[in-house]
């Protein structure tokens, strides 16, 4: 399920504002700010209600992966991150890592693939992506169909990044039986430039899930 379009060695890097604000940038894109944080946390909450084992795309600050490794009854949380760079900066900040929580250096639209069949009780997806990916309808169609769904234990949830309007997501709104949906405030930096011109509102939690 590898794409074309995701890039091998894109230019990463992570920045800090005097004022504290921490943004990573790929290929001069932002794609995490810590102010996620309380996002992040309930979203871990959310996915992790009953428990079991867990697998994340993305690592980006960790924000989550450490998140969904505390919550209680979590036995494995694994974190595919395809981005070297990444991996160390995380390390790097946070050198004692919980016991249950293995991260992974791939890429996780091929690694998906050697996950056994409802073997995985959440997922959470929530990369950053080029936008040939992030607009490839068919390709996430057969991601969704052959893999997303397939790894997914029966009651297993499936959560990715939030929403700024009230709406399901249409990307994953086909392939569960159940969405539930969260509202919660949120501040962003005055910087924050991938939010539409929203720097402070609503955001919307959406967790999707299968009965069988």
């Amino acid at each position: 399920m590898k794409h074309p379009a995701q890039p091998t060695a894109p230019d990463i890097a992570v920045r800090k504002s005097e004022s504290g604000e921490k943004t990573l940038y790929i290929d001069g894109s932002q794609a995490m700010q810590q102010w996620e944080a309380p996002l992040m946390r309930r979203s871990a909450e959310i996915l992790c209600r009953n428990g079991g084992e867990f697998l994340e795309c993305g690592l980006g600050f960790g924000l989550s992966a450490l998140a969904i490794a505390q919550q209680p009854n979590v036995k494995k949380h694994t974190v595919v991150e395809v981005y070297d760079e990444v991996v160390q900066d995380f390390k790097k900040s946070n050198p004692d890592l919980p016991d249950n929580l293995e991260i992974v250096r791939a890429d996780f639209f091929e690694y998906i693939e050697s996950v056994p069949t409802g073997s995985i009780d959440g997922i959470m997806l929530d990369p950053w992506l080029p936008k040939d990916m992030r607009d490839d309808a068919d390709w996430w169609d057969t991601l969704m169909r052959e893999q997303i769904t397939r790894v997914l234990a029966p009651g297993g949830r499936f959560m990715s990044f939030f929403v700024t309007e009230p709406k399901i997501e249409p990307r994953w709104e086909p392939y569960f039986d159940e969405v539930l949906i969260e509202r919660h405030s949120y501040d962003s930096y005055s910087t924050t430039s991938y939010l539409e011109g929203r720097p402070s509102g609503v955001a919307y939690l959406q967790s999707f899930t299968n009965r069988h």
